[in-house]
């Protein structure tokens, strides 16, 4: 990792994902057949980082793992991808887990149970200095609200940019959505927080509550809006899903390297939503998400189709 690589601190969820594949997912009371189970180090914060650290960013994760098999293996994830895991603690009890139904489509289901993830409710000595060093600290919501504020908290007072994923979605405080300077919903998300099915007016929304926002609308692309000026579009690549899982997280890793590295808003989301589209084409969430020799290689072939 060079010196000018962005630093990005990763305030999160970590996850063994527990994924069986089957062609449709069952409905209630119904047993289906699957045809392959995978554990797969996963969580929304392990995701994240491991999508950062491959796009080029120096990250360092903060959150927690259990005293049980998977924790090990969660923090060997991280380590492999680079990530600096000082900041991942280790509590007693379980690691949390993600029961992951993928079908044949490419769509999932997700039950979440967040084991360890829970203990993470202020920050350890040392977080603040892990925050205060790095560009950018990402943030979602499968962590205890007390955990994110905290986070959020202290990336303010040391002038650090803050980037909240608002999944799972649920109201948002006030304070911290004054403590939230890019917000990154899905469009499901955004309906669920503004009450706008319609992405435009639901991006307009936001920016009564934060300075900007960018949402992620699947096959459609991503919505960038910022205060003063008109939102934009910028579409996605056109692949063949296999497994969508941690598509949005991929997204969010690598528009915080790009953005992190100085690239206009629009131009950072067209290589993030490169990102995407390779992981989408691989089973699995963080074993799907691409170096940056491989983003370049599909944002360079989407710019030579297009042009």
């Amino acid at each position: 990792m060079t010196s000018s690589a962005p630093a990005i601190a990763v305030l999160g969820s970590t996850n063994m994902d527990l994924v069986a594949y089957t062609r449709a997912a069952p409905r209630r009371g119904e047993t289906v057949s699957g045809r392959e189970f995978r554990t797969v180090p996963g969580g929304k914060g392990t995701n994240q980082a491991i999508a950062a650290a491959r796009a080029g960013g120096e990250v360092t994760m903060i959150g927690a793992v259990g005293d049980d098999e998977f924790g090990p293996r969660l923090r060997a994830a991280l380590d492999a991808a680079g990530v600096d895991t000082a900041g991942l603690r280790t509590v007693p009890g379980p690691s949390g887990i993600a029961h992951i139904v993928v079908d044949d489509g490419g769509g999932n289901s997700i039950v979440v149970v967040p084991g360890a993830n829970g203990a993470v409710t202020t920050l350890e000595p040392g977080d603040e200095a892990r925050i205060s060093g790095a560009g950018a600290l990402l943030m979602q919501l499968e962590l205890p609200m007390e955990g994110v504020l905290a986070g959020a908290r202290a990336a303010r007072a040391h002038g650090v940019r803050t980037i909240l994923t608002p999944a799972p979605a649920q109201p948002l405080p006030d304070e911290l959505l004054a403590l939230t300077d890019l917000l990154v919903p899905n469009e499901h998300e955004a309906a669920t927080l503004t009450g706008h099915q319609v992405p435009r007016r639901a991006a307009v929304a936001f920016l009564d509550l934060v300075p900007e926002v960018v949402i992620t609308l699947g096959e459609a692309g991503s919505l960038y809006a910022a205060r003063g000026g008109d939102p934009i579009a910028v579409p996605a690549l056109p692949v063949r899903a296999v497994d969508t899982t941690a598509a949005g997280d991929t997204f969010v890793g690598a528009l915080a390297v790009a953005a992190g590295e100085g690239r206009p808003m629009p131009e950072a989301m067209a290589w993030a939503a490169a990102a995407a589209a390779h992981a989408v084409q691989r089973p699995g969430a963080s074993s799907s998400m691409p170096t940056r020799q491989e983003i370049d290689a599909v944002h360079e072939s989407h710019l030579e189709e297009v042009r």
